[in-house]
């Protein structure tokens, strides 16, 4: 192809001469690499109908059920003794959804299903193989180790994300310092409490240089537990300390609720944080919270009968080991990262291995169904074919120039490259299934012994000297 209207015409239009000799250097150029061009073959690769869903909480059990409802077997991983991940410390949402009884619901549909299996308490020890064609083996803790060896066509990670344990504000020195689940969990689970003052602490653990990210979820926490407890004590006097709220989309309205009940928003900077102090007066312990507030330029103080800590999301600490094994990427917090956030948002860069849910970012429980019912949606591209064709644009190696250096597999973002032993010695060998073309293993050789088809040293030396 010789582009002379995107590259040419368009770009020169106001230069009708000097356009007209550049659209006759692209059209030799193009002549004279289609001299040498030779025909690129695809490889045809059959597909095992079957999915590999790693993690049972909300977002794996969601995407297993929606994997068996478009017909395919599925095999969902937990490296717990029972579903539901995060979901099980979650009573109610802000729009009082009982989740516990909708958690209960879906748990009874995965086990009631035919095409899914369940493993409890199995670890993902080894993952081969490529798009279509996965092979991974699972090791189960039930009393006796027991591996498996599972196919699959295609992977969805949803490992979720681990609760942050603060340090700070006196947690774990005081049993009314509190987070939110344990909030929640008081609230339901016993008898109507008089509250008192209860105040809550956002971003604790996250937007810090620890965890420089927003953990998005804690402005939602705080007001919805905020109205239960208007709703449950009236009276009790419930202060909010942010720093942003956060409380986006439709969740805007829920923060209006809370202001109009009653609910006090004050805000601190990063450089100012609240301080929680034991206090005895009258031969009573008391809790005393100061914060500065910069409108005013003071500090309030509050005596508090409760302190609720708005704790981080952070990624799970199997994130790493997991990331190696699929030869997926972590972002620089450590949670999955995607192969593009608007073209690819559910996609890794290896191809047949989707994300969902916390394992990708923290996010509310509406987001976490979207996003693995998209990431189903996806691998059902694959699912739904009986074979798959490899690209035709791949690296090639010449044995008799690679001296296996490695440089090729070290920048290969599909991990397409291994080195392997003949009777020579040992040479790259590129996994056809795998490769994408892209061209850095040829860039970087410094043998030239990688090609890539369509874009070989001859072609592109041909268009080089047609210009010259």
């Amino acid at each position: 192809m010789a582009n002379i209207r995107d590259q040419c015409s368009w770009v020169h239009m106001h230069e009708h001469e000097a356009a007209t000799e550049k659209a006759k250097d692209l059209v030799r150029m193009a002549v004279a690499k289609a001299r040498v061009i030779e025909p690129l073959k695809r490889v045809s690769l059959g597909v095992t109908s079957r999915g590999l869903v790693i993690g049972g909480g909300l977002a794996g059990i969601t995407a297993a059920l929606a994997l068996a409802k478009q017909g395919f077997e599925v095999d969902l991983v937990e490296k717990n003794n029972e579903l539901g991940g995060f979901l099980r410390k979650i009573h109610y949402t802000l729009e009082n959804d009982d989740t516990e009884e909708y958690l209960k619901t879906m748990i009874d549909n995965v086990y009631s299903n035919e095409l899914i299996k369940v493993f409890l308490n199995a670890k993902v020890e080894h993952v081969s193989g490529y798009v279509g064609n996965f092979k991974t083996t699972v090791s189960i803790n039930s009393g006796s180790d027991v591996r498996r060896e599972l196919e699959h066509g295609i992977i969805i990670v949803a490992t979720g994300g681990e609760e942050y344990q603060p340090t700070e504000y006196l947690y774990g020195k005081d049993s009314r310092v509190l987070t939110h689940p344990e909030l929640e969990n008081r609230i339901m689970m016993g008898p109507t409490p008089k509250f008192g003052n209860v105040v809550m602490i956002q971003c604790v653990g996250s937007r810090n240089n620890e965890h420089p990210y927003c953990s998005r979820m804690c402005c939602g926490e705080a007001v919805k537990n905020s109205l239960k407890i208007k709703e449950k004590d009236p009276m009790a006097n419930v202060y909010v300390l942010y720093r942003d709220m956060r409380t986006y989309g439709l969740m805007e309205e829920h923060y209006r609720r809370a202001r109009e009940a009653g609910v006090i928003f004050i805000r601190y900077e990063e450089e100012s944080k609240p301080k929680v102090a034991q206090t005895k007066s009258k031969g009573k312990n008391g809790l005393q919270v100061s914060v500065f507030e910069p409108t005013i330029q003071e500090d309030i103080i509050i005596d508090a009968d409760l302190v609720v800590l708005s704790a981080a999301i952070v990624p799970s600490q199997e994130n790493e080991k997991l990331a190696k094994m699929l030869k997926v990427p972590l972002n620089e917090d450590g949670f999955f990262l995607e192969a593009h956030a608007k073209l690819r948002p559910v996609d890794f860069a290896t191809e047949g291995i989707f994300v969902c849910g916390m394992a990708h970012s923290p996010k509310p429980i509406r987001e976490s169904i979207s996003q693995a019912k998209a990431a189903v949606s996806r691998a059902c591209t694959l699912l739904t074919k009986d074979t798959i064709e490899a690209e035709g644009i791949i690296a090639t190696v010449n044995p008799g120039r690679c001296t296996a250096c490695e440089l090729c597999m070290l920048v290969c973002a599909y991990n397409a490259i291994e080195i392997e032993e003949t009777k020579r010695g040992k040479t790259a060998k590129v996994n056809s299934a795998l490769c994408k073309g892209c061209g850095a293993c040829a860039a970087t050789c410094r043998c030239s012994a990688i090609d890539v088809k369509g874009f070989t040293d001859d072609q592109i030396n041909s268009i080089i000297v047609a210009l010259r």
